[in-house]
């Protein structure tokens, strides 16, 4: 039995996740910024499940959080930070009110959450679970301020990777393509400042008429996810979905097409010529 903490359980993965672990018998402390949004979660569970206010953006909160949980189940060994939200628009379009809000959610809350968290875990080992997306392998027109987010939370992860292994904590960065949650409807922002100049690369259109009917079943990400956590060789990067890897390869590829075209040029040249 594993006991898991994990943020943003209102909706989507965060929800999905924290009812899949309890129903297979695993405790859960569920979590989500305003509470009375999950309290009817933890019912069929009894004492399994608790349900816990936690805004990621306060510090003080997120070790309250862990305070409690260490106090009703004596520490838990999976932390997922799957708190988070995505902004569409052209960079030029952005605004800082609207940009900033986003990375202290997707950033700047994960790096609290997980500083509250590592005593604990610490102490035990354990797994931490990081929720990226496959915007967060390869940029895109339109999303570009979400793509910075998940960028940074992917760096973070790969550093904490090689900081936590001493201690027995792995880390697992899961990188969703499309499914069908609600994270174009509630979950998404568009940037205010529409601009005909970028009308080509707005994702406006996409997210019309894609949100709910993606193609990819959350339950059965759900499930490799459970599946990675209990795995001893779970790799550090989860793309999740056909699309997911479909990134990932096109970013392989072309990488390695600008590595190899300057290579000549960025060997040879004496950079240490004084």
């Amino acid at each position: 039995m594993k006991t898991w903490l994990i943020t943003g359980c209102s909706s989507g993965f965060g929800r999905r996740l924290a009812l899949a672990a309890a129903q297979r018998g695993d405790q859960v402390i569920a979590t989500a910024r305003t509470v009375e949004t999950i309290e009817d979660m933890a019912e069929p569970f009894g004492s399994r499940m608790i349900t816990l206010p936690l805004d990621v953006t306060d510090a003080a909160a997120a070790k309250a959080a862990i305070a409690k949980a260490v106090e009703t189940f004596g520490g838990f060994d999976v932390l997922v930070n799957n708190a988070g939200y995505g902004l569409f628009g052209a960079i030029e379009e952005g605004t800082p009110e609207e940009y900033r809000p986003m990375f202290e959610v997707n950033v700047f809350g994960l790096i609290e959450t997980t500083r509250a968290a590592l005593p604990v875990l610490r102490r035990s080992g354990g797994t931490i679970v990081n929720m990226s997306s496959g915007a967060g392998i390869a940029g895109g027109g339109g999303g570009g301020y979400y793509n910075a987010t998940k960028f940074a939370v992917e760096g973070v992860s790969e550093a904490l990777a090689s900081e936590l292994k001493p201690f027995g904590i792995r880390v697992l960065i899961v990188e969703p393509g499309p499914f069908r949650t609600d994270f174009l409807g509630r979950s998404i922002t568009m940037a205010a400042n529409e601009m005909p100049e970028y009308a080509a690369s707005s994702r406006k259109h996409y997210r019309e008429t894609n949100n709910g009917i993606q193609a990819g079943d959350p339950d059965k990400a759900i499930s490799v996810i459970l599946q990675a956590v209990d795995a001893d060789g779970a790799p550090l990067h989860l793309p999740l979905g056909p699309v997911a890897h479909a990134i990932a390869e096109r970013k392989l590829a072309a990488f390695r097409g600008d590595i190899d075209a300057w290579r000549d040029i960025t060997i040879a040249t004496d950079f240490d010529q004084r």
